[in-house]
């Protein structure tokens, strides 16, 4: 009985967690896209910098990490469900 009570509590956590990141990577994908947009709005093409710096470069990482943590919140999920 104790089990089956700390699992269901596992699985609203990990929704919840799950909702959260997904949010989170909606907004960080918006904001990249935000970015990229704003050159050619005035002419400009997207190709000016090939590297990535400064807050692009750490929307860049957090984009990947918040992938990396949703796709393994859904495996858990997946499993643990």
């Amino acid at each position: 009985m104790l089990r089956k009570l700390t699992q269901k509590n596992n699985m609203h956590w990990i929704k919840i967690s799950q909702l959260i990141i997904s949010i989170l990577l909606i907004i960080v994908i918006l904001l990249q896209n935000k970015g990229a947009a704003l050159g050619g709005v005035f002419g400009g093409s997207g190709t000016v910098f090939l590297t990535k710096r400064g807050i692009e470069k750490k929307l860049f990482i957090l984009t990947i990490i918040l992938a990396v943590l949703f796709f393994a919140n859904s495996l858990a999920n997946l499993l643990l469900n």
